[in-house]
């Protein structure tokens, strides 16, 4: 297993802050889904024991869709997802890359992930909740 470092991230107005564990490079979902495609979120998914709240869970509001198994988490303020727990992986969290800060100095490998057709294609996702 790689070695991992921590990095923090946030909301917009800075309401809600976070940790997340990363290894020194990762894979990102760019996901099409339709509430992917239409908020631009690209994620990495990991297990929910890499990932810190430091503020703000009271600044969340949830949004839910379809089957409801997925925990759209937004800021009540500026409307930012940071991440949410994922329908594929609901013992992990989805952290929007750009919301982590200084995400555009990281060593990132962008993956297309066809999430019009979720069903087909969730499991391809399943292990990357998992320590």
């Amino acid at each position: 297993m790689s070695e991992r470092h921590t990095h923090s991230g946030g909301c917009h107005c800075g309401a809600v802050r976070f940790e997340v564990d990363l290894p020194e490079a990762f894979e990102v979902e760019d996901c099409n889904c339709s509430i992917c495609a239409m908020s631009g979120n690209i994620h990495v998914i990991v297990p929910s024991a890499y990932f810190r709240m430091l503020k703000g869970t009271d600044a969340m509001t949830e949004y839910t869709f379809n089957t409801g198994a997925a925990k759209h988490l937004f800021c009540k303020t500026c409307g930012v997802k940071s991440f949410y727990i994922p329908r594929s992986n609901p013992d992990g969290y989805a952290v929007t890359w750009r919301c982590l800060d200084a995400w555009d100095q990281l060593d990132v490998t962008v993956n297309s992930f066809d999430g019009q057709n979720w069903e087909q294609n969730a499991a391809a996702l399943a292990h990357k909740s998992k320590a």
